[in-house]
């Protein structure tokens, strides 16, 4: 295994000291907890709060900052945040309007995130939360009940945050949410696993004429596997199975996330994105807006996703609204 690391059982302590030092302007640590929050509080919003296990970076830290998130909550590698560590970012961001909790359908996250709800309602903080599940590719899988959630959560981040930005009231913002959770639809793909510096070990094993359709962002299996295609071959075949979930007409507004997974260079995402434009156009389905680059990674996984949006007038204003983040920037 080459990485640059030192111990494994420091990644995520030094990878959260780096962030905070590259970013000093948008970020701080609370306390000396793997949890990292906006800097310029601004008092009398929502706040929101998102996390996960690391190895996904930008996700999710890189989303904190002006008109998406107030906090983020860091696992170890693959490996949920503890309830304690959530529960503490929930005080450290509350202002009075309540907190709403961004979670990935995993099991791990959302009991975690549920526990740390109850435990900061005894407290008398108003929180909520929204489940994504954006990925369309299994039903049930290794670490989830239902659909897991993936690159489509940091659409979510962005609307929620928005709106969040703007004033929406706690309940509306679950709404909203919930809205937008419902009209995103995501699907991937893995070309070659990644290696998990905390164990020295491939996350599966994949032979180097074939690919994994469908697999997840933890490694965890997918649809199937089949040979090694074109890049048209592959976007034609997840785009043909989003497009069925998405109920998508003609004249329909879109916006596009093409999500590397950590190896998967630009050039590769932007002759995806351009198959996905050409598809996309024969269908006579409008792109308002198209996002391309690492936004949920798997750490070096070699693979993508592509998720697709279905947008109203309001998710669209809010979509292109102002967002300054580290990883995610909009003016």
């Amino acid at each position: 295994m080459k990485k640059m690391i030192n111990k494994p059982e420091n990644i995520v302590t030094e990878m959260i000291g780096g962030m905070l030092k590259a970013f000093p302007d948008y970020l701080e640590q609370v306390g000396d907890l793997p949890v990292v929050k906006r800097k310029n509080k601004k008092e009398g919003k929502v706040a929101l709060i998102s996390g996960g296990g690391s190895g996904h970076e930008p996700s999710h830290a890189g989303f904190v900052g002006y008109g998406m998130l107030d906090a983020a909550v860091a696992g170890e590698v693959f490996t949920s945040p503890s309830a304690d560590k959530v529960y503490e970012a929930i005080k450290a961001v509350d202002s009075g309007n309540g907190v709403l909790l961004i979670i990935k359908n995993y099991s791990g996250d959302v009991m975690n995130f549920e526990m740390a709800a109850e435990m900061a309602g005894m407290e008398g903080i108003n929180v909520k939360k929204i489940i994504v599940n954006d990925d369309i590719a299994v039903e049930n899988s290794t670490y989830t009940v239902g659909r897991r959630g993936i690159a489509g959560t940091v659409l979510v981040h962005k609307m929620v945050g928005a709106a969040a930005e703007k004033g929406y009231s706690l309940d509306d913002l679950e709404v909203l949410g919930n809205k937008v959770i419902s009209r995103t639809k995501t699907m991937g793909m893995s070309l070659k696993p990644c290696m998990v510096p905390t164990t020295g070990k491939l996350s599966f094993e994949l032979p180097e004429d074939e690919v994994e359709i469908g697999l997840g962002i933890h490694g965890e299996p997918g649809t199937h596997r089949e040979k090694m295609q074109d890049a048209n071959a592959h976007v034609d075949y997840l785009l043909d199975k989003i497009l069925k979930e998405s109920e998508l007409l003609e004249n329909d507004e879109v916006a596009v996330l093409v999500n590397g997974l950590g190896e998967t260079t630009l050039i590769e995402l932007y002759i995806i994105n351009n198959r996905v434009s050409e598809v996309l156009a024969n269908k006579n389905i409008k792109v308002y807006d198209t996002i391309v680059g690492n936004y949920m990674t798997s750490l070096d996984m070699g693979g993508f996703s592509i998720t697709l949006v279905k947008l109203d007038d309001e998710m669209k204003e809010l979509l292109k609204a102002k967002a300054d983040t580290p990883a995610f920037k909009r003016f």
